[in-house]
C-alpha cells in the first residue's frame, strides 16, 4: 500500500504529459490545416475560379469572425458539459467545411463552408484548447500553456510549405480534401481519447459563486482587459501582417521581406519561452503594461528606422517576441483574475472580440496605410494606439 502512493502519481504524471502532447500535436495540425493552409491556398483558389482574391480571402475571415462568436457557446461547453465530444465534434465538423468548401461549384457555397469551418475552429483552436489546459492544470498552468502555443507556433512552418507542396501536384479541391482527411485521422483520436469527458467538482466558496460570467462582464474590469488586450492584438497583427510591404516601401527586395515575416515566427518562440522563464509573482496587470510598452516602442522603430536591414530584422524579431509573450498573457488573463472555475464560459466572451480583430488585421494594414499614405505612417499610428493599453493597464 505504502508504494502505491509514488506509482500513482508516476502515473498520473504519465497521464498527463501524454495528454497535454496530444493536445499540442492537435494544435499543430488544427492550426496548420484550418487557417494557414487555406492562406496558403488562397491565391490558387482564387486564380482557378475566378473568384477575386478579397472574395476568397474574405470567406476565410468570415469563418474567423463565426468562431469569435461560437466561441462563446463552445466556453460554456467546455466548462459544464463533455470537452471531449466538444474538441471531437470540433473535428468532425472542421472536415465537414473543408470538403463542402471543395466541392463548391459557386463563391456562395465555398462562403458557406468556411463559416462551418469556422464554428469547427472556435472548438478546436487555441481558446477551447485553453480552457481545457486551464481546468486541467489549475494554478500549475503556465508550464502547459508555454508548451501548447510554442506547439501552436510549429503550424505555419509545417503546414505551409506542406500545403505549397500538395498544390503543386495537385488541384485545390484535392489538396482540400487530403488535408480534411488529415484532420479528421489525426485530430480526432487526439481528442477523443486524451481530452477529459467531464470534470472533478470544484468546491463553490463564495468568490467563486461571484464570479460567473454574468458578474464579471458587468465589471469595469473586464471590459478595461478586453480594449487592453484588443487594442494590442489589432496594433501586434496589424503591422506584422503588412511587414512585407513596409519593407519594400524602404526599398527591401520582395525576398528579404518575406524572410524578415518568416522570422517573426522565430520572434514569438522567443518570446513565448522568455515569458515562461520571468518570475511571475507580480500583479496581473503587470503584464499587459510591459507588452503595450514594448509594443509602442518596437512599432515606432519599424515605422521610423530606414535600415540597414539586419537593423531591421532584429526590431522585426523583437517584435515577434512580444507577439508571442502576448498570447500567453492573453491565455492566462482571466484565470489570473477570476480563476479557473468558469474560465471557458468567460474567457468565450473576453476572446470574442479580439478574435474578431484578429480576423480583420490583414485587411486593416492596407486600408489604415491608403488613409495616411504610406505604411511606415500607418505602423507610427498603430504605434500610438499601443500606448492606450499601457494607460489603462492598471484598471485591468
Amino acid at each position: 500500500m505504502t508504494s502505491s502512493g509514488p506509482q500513482t502519481d508516476a502515473a498520473s504524471i504519465v497521464r498527463s504529459g501524454w495528454s497535454l502532447a496530444a493536445l499540442s500535436i492537435g494544435q499543430v495540425v488544427s492550426w496548420g490545416i484550418l487557417y494557414y493552409a487555406p492562406i496558403v491556398a488562397a491565391p490558387v483558389i482564387a486564380h482557378d475560379t475566378g473568384w477575386s482574391l478579397p472574395a476568397v480571402t474574405g470567406a476565410i475571415s468570415a469563418g474567423l469572425v463565426i468562431s469569435a462568436v461560437s466561441g462563446i457557446v463552445v466556453g460554456r461547453l467546455i466548462d459544464g458539459s463533455n470537452p471531449r465530444l466538444v474538441m471531437s465534434l470540433g473535428a468532425v465538423v472542421g472536415t465537414g467545411g473543408l470538403v463542402a468548401a471543395a466541392f463548391a461549384p459557386g463563391l456562395l457555397w465555398f462562403f458557406t463552408a468556411w463559416l462551418v469551418v469556422g464554428v469547427a475552429q472556435s472548438a478546436v483552436l487555441y481558446q477551447a484548447a485553453f480552457a481545457v489546459i486551464t481546468r486541467r492544470y489549475s494554478d500549475t498552468r503556465q508550464r502547459a500553456l508555454t508548451v501548447l502555443t510554442l506547439a501552436g507556433g510549429l503550424a505555419s512552418t509545417v503546414f505551409a510549405p506542406i500545403t505549397a507542396a500538395l498544390l503543386a501536384v495537385w488541384n485545390w479541391q484535392t489538396t482540400l480534401l487530403i488535408l480534411a482527411g488529415v484532420l479528421l485521422v489525426v485530430t480526432l483520436p487526439l481528442h477523443w481519447f486524451t481530452v477529459e469527458r467531464s470534470w472533478p467538482l470544484q468546491p463553490i466558496n463564495e468568490k467563486a459563486a461571484e464570479r460567473t460570467v454574468s458578474t464579471v462582464i458587468r465589471t469595469r474590469r473586464f471590459w478595461f482587459l478586453v480594449v487592453a488586450m484588443g487594442l494590442l492584438t489589432a496594433s501586434l497583427y496589424t503591422v506584422t501582417l503588412s511587414l512585407i510591404p513596409l519593407l519594400t516601401e524602404k526599398g527591401i527586395s520582395y525576398g528579404a521581406a518575406a524572410i524578415t515575416l518568416g522570422l517573426v515566427g522565430a520572434g514569438q518562440v522567443i518570446g513565448r519561452l522568455l515569458f515562461f522563464v520571468t518570475p511571475h509573482g507580480h500583479s496581473p496587470w503587470v503584464p499587459i503594461a510591459v507588452i503595450a510598452a514594448s509594443s509602442a516602442l518596437l512599432l515606432a522603430a519599424l515605422a521610423l528606422v530606414p535600415g540597414p536591414l539586419w537593423l531591421l530584422i532584429v526590431v522585426a524579431i523583437a517584435t515577434g517576441a512580444v507577439r508571442g509573450a502576448h498570447t500567453l498573457v492573453q491565455a492566462s488573463a482571466v484565470a489570473d483574475r477570476w480563476g479557473t472555475r468558469n474560465y471557458g464560459s468567460i474567457n468565450g466572451v473576453f476572446a470574442a472580440p479580439i478574435t474578431i480583430l484578429t480576423a480583420l488585421s490583414p485587411a486593416l494594414g492596407p486600408t489604415i496605410a491608403a488613409g495616411l499614405g504610406s505604411y511606415s505612417m500607418m505602423v507610427l499610428a498603430t504605434a500610438g494606439v499601443a500606448l492606450i493599453p499601457l494607460l489603462i493597464a492598471r484598471a485591468t
